[in-house]
């Protein structure tokens, strides 16, 4: 019986683990958002369809310029992410991870500062991120 109890709560987790990624997560001070799904890899940018089926990607509201995840490594509630902007002159290494079930930071690492159209002008994103989970 407690093996079976064992293998139920191993199983919540990994199904846990799996929809972890697999989200639309929004920051509302900088009206940027992410659709990913890093286990799939079946996410395709409006506007952007020629690129195919990704991991995912970053926008911000009301324009099409984007930036691409290209390449994403989940360990556990964390993932390595590669990202480049939808023209292909910047590129960087980033982390996104999951603090809760509706919590997710993401930290700029090495490479260029993601930068997105804001009132006519290129704004720069903190390095670091708060996104929280919608539905």
């Amino acid at each position: 019986m407690a093996l079976l109890a064992c293998l139920a709560v191993g199983a919540k987790a990994q199904q846990a683990d799996s929809t972890a990624f697999r989200a639309y997560i929004y920051n509302n001070e900088y009206d940027v958002y992410m659709r990913i799904n890093f286990y799939e890899q079946d996410v395709v940018i409006p506007w952007q369809e020629l690129f195919g089926p990704l991991p995912g990607f970053l926008a911000k509201n009301g324009n099409s310029n984007c930036w691409i995840v290209t390449d994403a490594t989940v360990d556990g509630r964390k993932a390595e992410l590669e990202m480049v902007n939808d023209t292909g002159s910047d590129d960087l290494r980033a982390t996104l991870t999951q603090l809760n079930d509706s919590t997710y930071v993401l930290r700029q690492g090495s490479g260029s500062t993601i930068k997105v159209p804001n009132n006519n002008k290129w704004q720069k994103l903190p390095g670091t991120l708060t996104f929280i989970r919608r539905k």
